[in-house]
């Protein structure tokens, strides 16, 4: 009967990422670089409000929206450190994860026949998504603008058909993210159009010689604009599964229509847990910050040593490493640097056509775990000069 079922639905493949670790997992001596998983847990009291709201029984459902103490910790948060103002009452919304969130806002704006602009190389979660809404993704190559998608570039795909642009930064995979600058001149081209921008910030925290930017805080495009983020990253809450968005009460009422049907709240422990975090932990991510940053420039410094292509990230936890061994696509020399060095690092064409010819490294791993990564990439590389 697998004939019945959506053909959207059976079009779509397992993430690259995914299906790249799902691999390698169980092979022997391998030191994997693939998953952007911090390994700094949890923080400790954030831990304890979940655990508290345990024993205090804090587990019924929430409002739809989410625990308005947390939609307001949210909203005093987002502008104490964004400049970014939003209604905790009928402006923001909790989620399960920052996916959940692009889930639900893609399928409420998006129909059939619209096409939604975003960069490649770029995270896979989009384009099922798009695609299931009805939408059709159009990749913007951005390799040769620094992996950024600028004005210039979002202005040459734009048709009558355009519905949204979607700014994933900071990026994954490249770790680029785009000024205040950049995000003027996109704001300004978008003053006047009917396209929305989904602007995924789960990296925002992990931001390191500038402050990070919302396009939300531009008056030309707020009507239009909803802001993603979360605490998988900041807070090292990836398996707590919160995420919230941020845009205007004439849209996120009808978002939150589509939550409601979905999940119907988050969970509520999480959501004590993350209240904790957004009240008492706003420095936990500043301290992870200091631990990627320092990560961040050991990996830079030895990839340059070794000549190869790579652009210095400006936030999130990931390198994007241009390395071609002749005609041999990056998925398979993915799998031959697992089979030769026992190095596993995500080949770059699992973040569509325009990864090719680029593996990903993760480095929210600690120094030594890096260290013999990068000894490992540098023996292999040695071998075929």
């Amino acid at each position: 009967m697998e004939h019945l079922l959506n053909d959207q639905v059976k079009a779509l493949q397992i993430s690259g990422i995914r299906k790249f670790f799902n691999m390698v997992s169980d092979k022997q001596d391998i030191v994997s670089l693939t998953i952007g998983q911090p390994d700094i847990p949890t923080p400790e009291h954030v831990k304890h409000a979940g655990i508290q709201a345990i024993q205090r029984n804090h587990t019924t459902y929430t409002h739809n929206a989410g625990m308005l103490p947390l939609r307001q910790a949210i909203a005093d948060f987002a502008r104490g450190k964004y400049k970014l103002s939003y209604n905790p009452q009928t402006e923001v919304i909790v989620t399960v994860g920052a996916s959940q969130a692009i889930d639900i806002t893609l399928r409420t704006i998006v129909e059939n026949g619209d096409e939604v602009i975003l960069p490649s190389p770029v995270y896979p979660g989009y384009e099922p998504l798009i695609r299931m809404a009805g939408g059709t993704p159009v990749h913007v190559d951005t390799r040769t603008n620094n992996f950024k998608l600028t004005r210039d570039l979002i202005e040459q795909h734009i048709t009558d058909h355009t519905k949204c642009i979607i700014l994933p930064y900071p990026s994954n995979p490249t770790g680029m993210t785009l000024t205040k600058q950049e995000l003027q001149e996109i704001a300004n081209l978008l003053a006047d159009k009917e396209i929305f921008v989904l602007a995924d910030e789960i990296y925002s925290e992990l931001v390191y010689e500038q402050e990070h930017t919302s396009i939300g805080t531009f008056p030309q495009v707020k009507d239009k604009t909803i802001v993603i983020n979360g605490l998988s990253k900041s807070h090292s809450m990836t398996g707590w599964r919160i995420g919230y968005l941020m845009c205007p009460e004439w849209l996120s009422q009808h978002i939150l229509k589509v939550h409601q049907y979905n999940v119907s709240c988050a969970t509520s422990i999480s959501q004590h847990a993350a209240l904790a975090a957004l009240t008492e932990g706003r420095q936990d991510p500043v301290e992870m910050r200091q631990q990627y940053k320092q990560r961040r420039d050991y990996v830079y410094d030895r990839l340059l040593d070794m000549g190869l292509d790579v652009t210095k990230p400006d936030g999130a936890f990931y390198f994007f490493i241009g390395i071609q061994l002749g005609d041999i696509s990056s998925f398979d020399l993915a799998l031959k640097l697992v089979e030769e060095a026992k190095l596993a690092l995500v080949p770059g064409d699992a973040f569509s056509a325009g990864g090719q010819g680029y593996l990903r490294l993760s480095y929210a791993y600690d120094l030594p775990t890096l260290e013999e990564a990068l000894n490992r990439l540098e023996t292999f590389l040695a071998n075929y000069q």
